[in-house]
């Protein structure tokens, strides 16, 4: 902990208003906050050049660090966050492996914030502005066939789900592509290349199957999201 031994007094406060010590995860996630903060003020204080990419790096590192389910309550709203919830239940289902599944969420999280943050730093260009339009389309076109093949039993066509995840990946790669490392490629492939897996997909819209409470819950969620127009 030497590295925030400049914020000492500051932690301990935290960690009061935070109820204790058993807000471990939160606490390190706000001391992260005010390491990178004062980061951030050097760099404008003496790169005054280069401080709005330097800072923009600095907030994708802070996030990237944060992406645990005590802090993403501080970014994602409640409806995506349930519907995270249930996603990591089917990955960790599916794989029987839960770090893997917990692997896939983070990966998720992730790549969402540091789009975000793109989006909030105006980074893209006209046309890839006209990508980001056509993802969201694909993104609600997904939305609503996931929902319509769980309303309608046996309509399910893992095909058309396949065709719809994969040409969302291609679109979001190259809506990064000039912005994001391969690392944050990477993660766009994995996290598609999972929710993709027609073995999955098959188990999660099985009627009978084991996955149908969490199908129930990930479809409301998303009826939910649409309404607002969130997707």
């Amino acid at each position: 902990m030497c590295e925030y031994k400049w914020i000492a007094g500051s932690k301990e406060r935290i960690r009061r208003s935070l109820g204790g010590t058993g807000a471990c995860e939160r606490t390190e996630c706000l001391l992260l906050i005010l390491s990178y903060s004062q980061q951030i003020l050097w760099i404008k204080a003496t790169m005054e050049f280069s401080s709005k990419d330097m800072a923009l790096r600095a907030q994708k590192k802070i996030l990237s660090k944060m992406a645990t389910k005590a802090s993403v309550q501080m970014f994602i709203d409640d409806t995506t966050s349930e519907i995270l919830d249930e996603l990591y239940q089917v990955s960790k289902g599916f794989s029987g492996n839960k770090s893997e599944a917990q692997k896939v969420i983070k990966d998720l999280i992730k790549i969402a914030v540091k789009i975000g943050l793109l989006f909030r730093n105006n980074r893209f260009s006209t046309e890839e502005l006209g990508v980001a339009t056509e993802f969201k389309k694909k993104l609600h076109m997904g939305a609503m066939t996931a929902i319509s093949f769980y309303e309608v039993d046996f309509t399910f066509d893992k095909d058309v789900m396949e065709e719809i995840l994969n040409s969302s990946r291609d679109l979001l790669l190259k809506l990064v592509n000039a912005h994001l490392t391969p690392k944050s490629h990477g993660r766009i492939n994995h996290v598609f290349n999972h929710y993709s897996n027609p073995d999955l997909l098959a188990k999660l819209y099985d009627p009978s199957g084991p996955f149908r409470p969490n199908l129930t819950k990930i479809c409301k969620g998303l009826n939910k999201l649409v309404d607002e127009g969130t997707i």
